[in-house]
């Protein structure tokens, strides 16, 4: 039935009314104490942290919590990898890889200048003296981390299978085994806690590992946990302490006024907080390019193949060495995870890289033929030149907290990450010392 013509009049009359009342009367913007941008790992702790200190916690992202990166990696914490992405001889090994469509590095050739002045930084960090700077402050981050672990499972009786039974790596050739062994001393003399294994005491430890595996090195801090589960049950103690969590709510801009943010501006309204935490992970850099701040943050794809849980499991977390594959066996899966792709924000899968993974899982244990696989899953992780993370007040901005750059290292350090977000935004004493991860180490 048509609509009268009176009904028809009166609907555009209040349209027409709305769209001036809005412009002459807009609506004020939300305002909350604390504004967390990022519903991951690195955010939900940073949530977490300063909402247990009792301030006004609202966090917004833009898909789901827990649904970027943090998802599906392999859910590893680990003082064992202390030693940065930025390491010697590692990018004269990359360039070699990048002939090899089915390396565990690679840069897929493009034009960009953020890659390239990323990149001529990474050259200069792949050094010893960088590399030692940056060990004893990684694995002060990553230890550090694992203690509030232990303290978030047993204050929040948080279900997420998190245990603490070390870490192996195994090696399936004797020049990969002697490597792996002096990478093994040099994080002993930094005080890690690691046992060298010939074949047969691998195959002890590990009953899962195949006949080709030559050695291994067990790590004994090393931790694992369920990332898909721990995220969003953290994210629920975040609102039991009264914060406030709005997803499908993406950062549109910055409003800036005598070195503060004034307001941000997101799909869901604008919202004015006093501290601002910028936890956005491979995209942080382009949320603030309109605030004049260039992090040199690029993004590194990752992939996991997850299986249901097989009869014959490993028993411990592993890392297949030559590979570059991460293996971790959780409740009623297994995960396999790899690679590192600078191919800018490509999601898609490449197969190739995909198959290399499952070929190095039969290369270095048993029964692999009879996985069955339920996922298969790429994510962007944000790496910096130097393998250090950005936390901390970028210059010029008092108000604003960046917490970002953790690479493969994002589930490993993020309680300690989320803790000094919360003490730097409180003024309270730091458990760690900010200054090696300041933006400003970076130069202009």
């Amino acid at each position: 039935m048509a609509k009268k013509p009176s009904f028809v009049i009166l609907s555009i009359w209040s349209n027409y009314w709305t769209m001036i009342n809005s412009t002459l009367f807009p609506s004020r913007p939300t305002k909350t104490d604390v504004l967390v941008i990022g519903g991951g790992v690195i955010g939900v702790c940073a949530a977490y942290y300063l909402s247990t200190q009792g301030r006004q916690v609202t966090l917004v992202e833009q898909s789901e919590v827990g649904m970027g990166c943090s998802y599906g990696n392999a859910g590893l914490i680990v003082p064992s990898h202390s030693i940065p992405l930025a390491a010697p001889g590692v990018l004269l090994q990359g360039l070699k890889w990048m002939l090899n469509p089915e390396s565990p590095f690679f840069i897929k050739p493009r034009f960009d200048l953020d890659l390239f002045a990323w990149l001529w930084r990474f050259r200069a960090a792949c050094n010893e003296l960088a590399m030692r700077r940056a060990i004893p402050l990684l694995r002060d981050l990553n230890r550090a981390s694992l203690d509030l672990y232990h303290g978030l499972m047993a204050q929040e009786n948080l279900d997420c299978d998190f245990q603490q039974n070390g870490m192996l790596m195994l090696f399936d050739s004797e020049h990969g085994y002697h490597d792996g062994l002096a990478e093994a001393q040099l994080l002993a003399d930094y005080g890690l806690r690691l046992k060298p294994l010939n074949a047969e005491e691998t195959r002890a430890l590990e009953p899962a590992a195949g006949s080709d595996v030559v050695g291994g090195v067990f790590f004994e801090e090393d931790a694992q946990l369920d990332p898909a589960l721990f995220i969003p049950r953290l994210a629920e103690c975040v609102r039991q302490y009264g914060g406030t969590i709005q997803t499908q709510t993406e950062v549109l801009g910055f409003e800036a006024s005598e070195g503060r943010i004034t307001a941000v501006k997101t799909s869901g309204g604008d919202l004015q907080a006093d501290q601002v935490i910028l936890a956005t992970g491979a995209w942080s850099a382009g949320v603030v390019r309109d605030l004049r701040l260039k992090l040199p943050v690029q993004a590194a794809k990752g992939y996991s193949l997850t299986y249901r849980r097989p009869k014959r499991c490993p028993r411990l977390p592993l890392i297949l060495s030559e590979a570059r594959v991460a293996v971790t066996p959780l409740k009623s899966i297994l995960r396999f995870a790899g690679t590192l792709e600078l191919a800018g924000f490509d999601l898609s899968l490449n197969w190739r890289r995909v198959e290399a993974i499952q070929r190095a899982a039969a290369d270095y244990l048993v029964e692999t033929d009879r996985l069955e696989r339920v996922e298969t899953w790429s994510g962007l992780r944000p790496a910096t030149p130097d393998g250090l993370p950005l936390i901390g007040h970028p210059p010029g901005l008092e108000n604003l907290i960046i917490a970002t750059g953790h690479a493969m290292l994002g589930v490993s350090l993020g309680p300690i990450t989320g803790q000094l977000v919360a003490q730097l935004a409180c003024d309270l004493p730091l458990t760690l010392d900010l200054a090696p991860f300041r933006l400003e180490r970076f130069g202009g």
